[in-house]
């Protein structure tokens, strides 16, 4: 219904259903089969029924008649399912209906909706709460450029609560999604054709002509504080950390890793992620390994080809196990086996991004309060270990190779998205990886 019939819905109608979809309940879905092609018996002649409306195609059985059926049925296919009449000119509120509905179909990647779907519900409530009852075709750059200066100065939500302004290259991030969304309502016959040319004319913030604050830039993470932190992570956790450090993947290449990704027929073994962050756009990801990470993988693929290699289980396991050897009293038999027969948690069966930053930052507090025990006189609202995120692993990683090797050889081996590499130099580049990796991971 949210499709197919948004234009002929009230405004409180259609923000009711977009509230919903905003919120990720449930609004039914169109029913996927196509509208039959019927004898109307009164007259011979065909008919179909679209959008409640019946269209005749001609002498019941004919090839005109089929013809026309499949015309009929393509052009409302290609509408969205909507009614092939004329009909009112949309507004921004019912525009939005019909794009979330393509973006919860578009943006997702091994049947799961990507992270991009929350990057567009936030990128277009501004524009709904502003704009929302307001004709398509009266959008333009002034009232985008509206809603890029209350990004920056911030506004006050639906609950009286302040919103801070975001960061400049937060607000660039979504003033391009809101600019993709009128382009998409273009191809869509929803929107003038120059209204997309026209927004493309309003450029993003620049840093220093700005008042959006500049965020924080993702900075390496210094190898000392690592090493004062690994000790305080589970078993698990820390080969992960220690194997991203040495190969420089990204946190969820190396949270992902299976005994079936990794080729082993050679001296640099070879990591190909069964998914990455590039992989929409075709291309492909090679982790190179070399002796002292293969030293730290090499446990863990001894288990099932298809299994992950890094489970919350076997760090569970391990947790426990190194408890059961600490502890000092004899085990009575009521605490041989405690389990629960129906566990309200139940540990998955690879880490998260979540879980593994979690586990990160919990390590970097203990490391930081063994510092200060060691070192009475530094004041406790001074961290001696700081916060890091797996992420700053990579950053480190690059640094060491740049440094060691070059921009662009630290490029080729982190298969960053920004290295502009062509198909003559690819397979000098994999080499160039494979020998970096041998010496440095």
């Amino acid at each position: 219904m949210v499709g197919s019939a948004a234009l002929f819905l009230s405004d409180k109608t259609v923000n009711t259903v977009f509230c919903f979809r905003m919120k990720g309940l449930h609004v039914p879905k169109l029913n996927s089969r196509l509208p039959g092609y019927r004898l109307h018996k009164a007259s011979g002649r065909a008919v179909v029924t679209l959008s409640s409306k019946d269209y005749y195609l001609g002498p019941h059985g004919s090839d005109t008649s089929k013809a026309e059926y499949d015309r009929l049925t393509a052009a409302w296919l290609a509408a969205g399912r909507k009614s092939l009449e004329p009909t009112e000119e949309p507004t921004i509120a019912e525009m939005l209906v019909r794009y979330w509905r393509f973006a919860g179909e578009h943006y997702r990647k091994n049947g799961k909706p990507t992270h991009e779907i929350v990057n567009i519900r936030s990128a277009i409530r501004p524009l709904r709460e502003l704009f929302g009852r307001e004709l398509v075709r009266e959008f333009g750059p002034l009232k985008l450029k509206a809603i890029q200066a209350r990004l920056v100065t911030g506004h006050t939500d639906g609950e009286g609560n302040f919103v801070d302004g975001l960061s400049r290259r937060t607000i660039n991030a979504r003033i391009g999604s809101l600019k993709r969304v009128f382009a998409w309502a273009v191809s869509e016959e929803l929107a003038p054709p120059q209204l997309a040319h026209a927004l493309a004319t309003v450029r993003g913030l620049q840093r220093g002509r700005t008042e959006a604050r500049e965020p924080s830039p993702v900075v390496p993470v210094d190898d000392e504080v690592i090493t004062a932190t690994l000790p305080h992570l589970p078993t698990v956790v820390a080969d992960m950390v220690r194997f991203q450090r040495l190969t420089g993947c990204r946190p969820g290449e190396v949270r992902i890793i299976r005994p079936s990704d990794v080729d082993r027929s050679g001296e640099v073994w070879q990591y190909c992620p069964a998914r990455h962050k590039m992989e929409h756009h075709d291309r492909e990801r090679l982790i190179y390994i070399g002796r002292k990470a293969q030293e730290i993988l090499l446990p863990y693929l001894l288990r099932d080809p298809q299994a992950y290699c890094f489970t919350p289980t076997d760090s569970e396991k391990k947790r426990k196990a190194q408890l059961r050897a600490n502890r000092k009293t004899p085990v009575q038999p009521s605490q041989l086996d405690r389990r629960k027969r129906r566990p309200k948690v139940q540990a998955d069966d690879r880490y998260t991004k979540d879980s593994f930053n979690r586990a990160v930052g919990r390590a970097c507090d203990l490391a930081d309060k063994r510092a200060h025990k060691e070192n009475p006189a530094i004041a406790h609202g001074h961290r001696i270990v700081p916060r890091w995120t797996p992420n700053q692993l990579r950053h480190t990683a690059a640094t060491e190779i740049r440094k060691r090797f070059g921009l662009e050889a630290a490029q080729v081996c982190l298969g960053h998205s920004r290295a502009d590499v062509t198909q003559v130099y690819a397979e000098r580049d994999q080499g160039l990886a494979a020998k970096i990796m041998s010496e440095v991971g």
